[in-house]
């Protein structure tokens, strides 16, 4: 059992709902347009390079995305793409953007259980447009007190949210499926987070190390945590 919670926040992409298979399927899709390039998984490598340039112009999202896959396909063809490439990559990104919310197993009995008995919050990452539609197709809006959309999850960005909750980091738990952006920033703090780990994660939050800490949990499911939290 988790002591002195008072304030629950949830990851949203492949916390609450799919989010990266979504991403890897648009990206391979990208790899096939430049096949006659170059292998795919070298596209991909090209792809991820483009993205990490541009992460501090862009950030993070579906837009973000769409940007570096056209500037990839221009470099990795020297500019000799078929216009119509451009057109096709543009347009997976809209079939990105129109994907429907599939949430995970089990999501909405945890935040059923949960709502009442803690003040809960999303906090992600992500296109302000983007996250706003996915939170509101997928149904859930109605059980937060409070949505953060951030531009990133350090501890400053947290820092910044505890403020705006007035909620102590002791009193504040971090729910998500990364270990770099949910879990790491918020125990640095001296608050608590269940990590949920998911079967695709984004390369970028990988981290190389193995993390303990007394106010670290990991569980394999979203329902796992509610013994964790309900006595």
């Amino acid at each position: 059992m988790i002591t002195n919670i008072t304030t629950i926040a949830f990851d949203a992409d492949d916390t609450l709902w799919v989010n990266e298979p979504y991403f890897q399927e648009t990206e391979q899709k990208c790899c096939a347009l430049l096949e006659d390039y170059l292998p795919h998984h070298t596209v991909s490598q090209e792809l991820f390079r483009t993205e990490m340039q541009n992460l501090p112009l862009y950030g993070y999202g579906v837009k973000a995305f769409m940007l570096c896959m056209v500037e990839t396909i221009l470099r990795v063809s020297n500019n000799t793409a078929n216009p119509e490439v451009l057109i096709k990559a543009i347009e997976f990104g809209k079939e990105l953007l129109a994907k429907p919310v599939e949430l995970l197993e089990g999501v909405e009995d945890v935040l059923k259980a949960l709502k009442g008995k803690y003040r809960l919050v999303v906090a992600t990452k992500g296109d302000l447009l983007d996250q706003e539609r996915k939170l509101l197709k997928s149904g859930l809006e109605h059980y937060f007190h409070h949505i953060e959309i951030m531009s990133e999850k350090g501890e400053k960005d947290y820092k910044k949210l505890l403020r705006h909750l007035d909620c102590q980091p002791e009193n504040f738990l971090m729910i998500g499926n990364s270990l770099k952006s949910d879990v790491l920033p918020v125990l640095a703090l001296g608050g608590h987070a269940i990590h949920i780990p998911y079967h695709t994660t984004w390369a970028y939050e990988k981290i190389d190390h193995h993390v303990e800490h007394e106010n670290l949990r990991q569980v394999i499911a979203i329902p796992e945590i509610l013994p964790l939290l309900l006595s």
